[in-house]
C-alpha cells in the first residue's frame, strides 16, 4: 500500500528525508523525492523530518465513515499509546467520544497485546527456539523481510496485537468491522496486506481532525481500571514488562530504533546471539515515539510516565486463542537492485570529482553515509550527481573563480569592517600587489582611500562608475561600489581607464595646441591685413593729393 505520498510542489531539494531514511528507500529525480515502495519499511521518518511538509500519509477517515454507513457494527481497537497522545483522557472518555461518531464500541489494543505476550511465553516454553524476535512492529517485520531475510527464521510467527485484538473482536461480534487507531504509518500497510482482519486504520491526527469537525470534545476523565499491564506495550521494553521472563538460560532484551535493530540483526545472522528473546521496535522509544503521535516534539519522559501511570500490574482477562489462530506467516520480499561493478562505481566517483580516496569526504550531506554508497545509488537510478554538496560547492566556486580571475576589471570584496575578504589578479596588478595573501584580512585603507566604501556602507546607496584617480598608483579607474545585503559585503569593481584618460588628456593637449596655433595664425593674418590696409590708406592719400594738384594745374592754365 502506498501509505506515504509526496506533494511535489513542496519538495525543495533539501535531502533531509534521505539523510534520515534508515534504508535509503527514496529516489531523487528532477529535484524531487520519490518514495520507493518496495524498499520502504514505513518507519515514517521522512514524514517526521520533512521541513516542507512534502510527505503525506494516506487518510482513511472516509473509509472509516463508509464502514459506519454499511449497517454493520464497527468497533475500534485503540492503541495503548493514546494515553500519551491525549493526556488525562481515559479509555472510557475516549469510548464516549468515539461512539458519538457512530462506532459500536471501543476497546484497547492492549487486550490483543495480552494474547500476543501469552503466545510468546508459550513459544519459549514449548518450542525449541534459540532466538525469538518479537513481531509486533510491522516496520521491523518489513526490515527483516526486505533487508535481512536470513533472520526470518528468528521472527516470531505471531500476529501483532492489532491483529490479535481485531480477530478477537470479530469472533465476539458477528459481522463486525474493525478500525485500528494509533501512532503508526506501517499499520495501514499491515492492515492492507493481511486482508480481512483490520478494515481501516486511522492515525491519532486523523481522529483529532474528525472529532473537531464534529465538535466532539474529549473529556479529561481518567478511569480506575488497573488490570492493564499490557498497556506498557507502546514503550521500549514494554513487551518484556508483561512477560514472565522465567526461561532458564534465556536473555530478554529490548532494542529500539532502526539502526540499532539493523546492528542486532547482523549479530544474529552472524551467529553471535543465542538463547535470547529480543523485543524490537523501529521507533526510538517504541510506539510512544511513533511518527504520527500528534505532538511536534515527543516528550520522552512525560509520555513514558503517562503510560506507566495508566498501566497496572495485572493482565486483561482474555480468552486466549488457539496457537494456530495466532500464527502469521512471513516471507522474503525481494527488491532487485543492480549490483554495479568497481569500474562503474569509479566512473561515477570521477564524475563527482572524487579521483582519490582522500577526496571521498563521506560527509553525508547527500543523505548517504559514504561517497561510494552515493555512487552506487546513482548507478541504481536512486540519486543524482548534483546531490553532492562538496561537488556543487567546488563546481560553483570553480566557475565563480574562473569569472573573477579572468575578468579584466579589478574586484575587491570587503566586510563591514572594511577588511579585505577577496581580491582578484586584475586588482592586484592595478595596485602592484604581489599576492592576495599580502592584503587578505587587512583594512582597505592600507591599499586604497576608503571614502567611497565608507560612503556606500553608511548610506546603503551604491556608487556606479565614479571616475577616480589613484594617486599612489598613478592610475585612473571607474569605481563602482555595491553593498550586498545578503552577504553583508562591499564589492568594489575597478575598471582601469588610465590609457583612456591619458588619451583624452593627450587629445585635449593637441586640441589646445591647435587652438593656440590657430590663434597665432589669425593674429598674424590680422596684422598683415592691418599693414596692407595702412599702406593702401597712405597710397590713396598721396594719389588724391597728386590728382588734386594735377586738377588745379589744369584749371589754372
Amino acid at each position: 500500500m502506498n501509505c506515504l505520498t509526496l506533494k511535489k510542489s513542496n519538495c525543495m531539494n533539501c535531502y533531509k528525508c534521505i539523510r534520515h531514511c534508515p534504508v535509503k528507500a527514496i529516489r531523487f529525480s528532477g529535484g524531487q523525492a520519490h518514495i520507493i515502495n518496495n524498499e520502504c519499511i514505513l518507519c515514517g521518518q521522512c514524514f517526521v523530518v520533512c521541513p516542507q511538509n512534502a510527505k503525506e500519509i494516506v487518510n482513511e477517515t472516509e473509509k472509516a465513515k463508509v464502514l459506519l454507513q454499511s449497517g454493520d457494527p464497527v468497533y475500534v481497537s485503540l492503541a495503548p499509546s493514546f494515553i500519551a497522545n491525549y493526556p488525562g483522557v481515559g479509555i472510557e472518555a475516549m469510548a464516549r467520544a468515539l461512539m458519538k461518531l457512530g462506532f459500536a464500541g471501543v476497546e484497547e489494543t492492549a487486550i490483543g497485546a495480552t494474547m500476543v505476550k501469552t503466545e510468546y511465553e508459550r513459544m519459549l516454553k514449548e518450542e525449541a527456539r534459540d532466538v525469538i524476535i518479537s513481531s509486533c512492529c510491522h516496520s521491523v517485520n518489513l526490515l527483516i523481510q526486505k533487508y535481512f531475510p536470513a533472520a526470518l527464521e528468528y521472527l516470531a510467527d505471531v500476529v501483532s496485537p492489532m491483529q490479535a485484538h481485531c480477530l478477537d473482536l470479530k469472533r465476539r461480534y458477528p459481522n463486525a468491522k474493525t478500525v485500528f487507531i494509533g501512532p503508526c504509518v506501517a499499520k495501514k500497510d499491515e492492515a492492507e496486506h493481511y486482508n480481512g482482519i483490520v478494515d481501516a486504520v486511522l492515525t491519532f491526527e486523523e481522529l483529532t481532525r474528525w472529532l473537531e469537525a464534529e465538535d466532539i470534545l474529549l473529556e479529561k476523565i481518567m478511569d480506575q481500571n488497573e488490570e492493564s499491564r499490557a498497556r506498557f506495550f507502546p514503550t521500549t521494553g514494554g513487551i518484556l514488562k508483561t512477560m514472565a521472563q522465567d526461561m532458564p538460560g534465556f536473555t530478554y532484551m529490548a532494542v529500539d530504533g532502526v539502526e540499532n535493530c539493523k546492528a542486532a540483526l547482523r549479530e544474529i545472522i552472524a551467529g553471535k546471539v543465542h538463547k535470547c528473546f529480543i523485543e524490537m521496535s523501529a521507533c526510538v522509544g517504541s510506539c510512544v515515539g511513533g511518527p504520527v503521535m500528534e505532538k511536534n516534539a515527543h516528550a520522552v519522559i512525560q509520555d513514558y510516565i503517562a503510560v506507566s501511570d495508566y498501566a497496572g500490574e495485572k493482565d486483561f482477562p482474555v480468552n486466549q486463542p488457539d496457537p494456530l489462530e495466532m500464527k502469521k506467516a512471513f516471507s522474503s520480499i525481494a527488491h532487485h537492485l543492480q549490483e554495479p561493478s568497481e569500474s562503474e562505481i569509479y566512473s561515477v566517483l570521477r564524475q563527482m570529482g572524487k579521483f582519490r580516496p582522500e577526496q571521498e569526504l563521506n560527509c553525508g550531506s547527500c543523505g548517504y553515509n559514504t561517497c561510494r554508497e552515493k555512487a552506487i545509488a546513482i548507478i541504481q537510478g536512486k540519486a543524482e550527481i548534483s546531490m553532492c554538496l562538496p561537488y556543487l560547492k567546488d563546481k560553483a566556486e570553480s566557475f565563480s573563480d574562473t569569472i573573477v580571475e579572468n575578468t579584466p576589471n579589478g574586484l575587491i570584496v570587503l566586510n563591514e569592517k572594511l577588511e579585505v575578504q577577496q581580491i582578484n589578479s586584475a586588482a592586484r596588478r592595478l595596485m602592484n600587489i604581489r599576492s592576495a595573501s599580502d592584503v587578505m584580512g587587512a583594512h582597505v585603507a592600507r591599499i586604497l582611500e576608503p571614502e567611497a566604501f565608507v560612503s556606500v556602507l553608511n548610506s546603503r546607496r551604491n556608487t556606479l562608475s565614479q571616475r577616480t584617480y589613484l594617486a599612489e598608483y598613478k592610475r585612473y579607474v571607474d569605481m563602482t561600489v555595491i553593498y550586498d545585503y545578503d552577504s553583508r559585503l562591499l564589492i568594489g569593481i575597478m575598471r582601469d581607464v588610465t590609457e583612456e584618460e591619458m588619451a583624452r588628456e593627450k587629445k585635449e593637449d593637441i586640441s589646445q595646441k591647435t587652438i593656440e596655433v590657430a590663434d597665432r595664425v589669425v593674429e598674424k593674418q590680422m596684422r598683415i591685413v592691418q599693414e596692407i590696409a595702412s599702406l593702401l590708406g597712405e597710397t590713396a592719400a598721396e594719389t588724391k593729393i597728386a590728382l588734386t594738384k594735377l586738377k588745379e594745374s589744369i584749371i589754372n592754365e
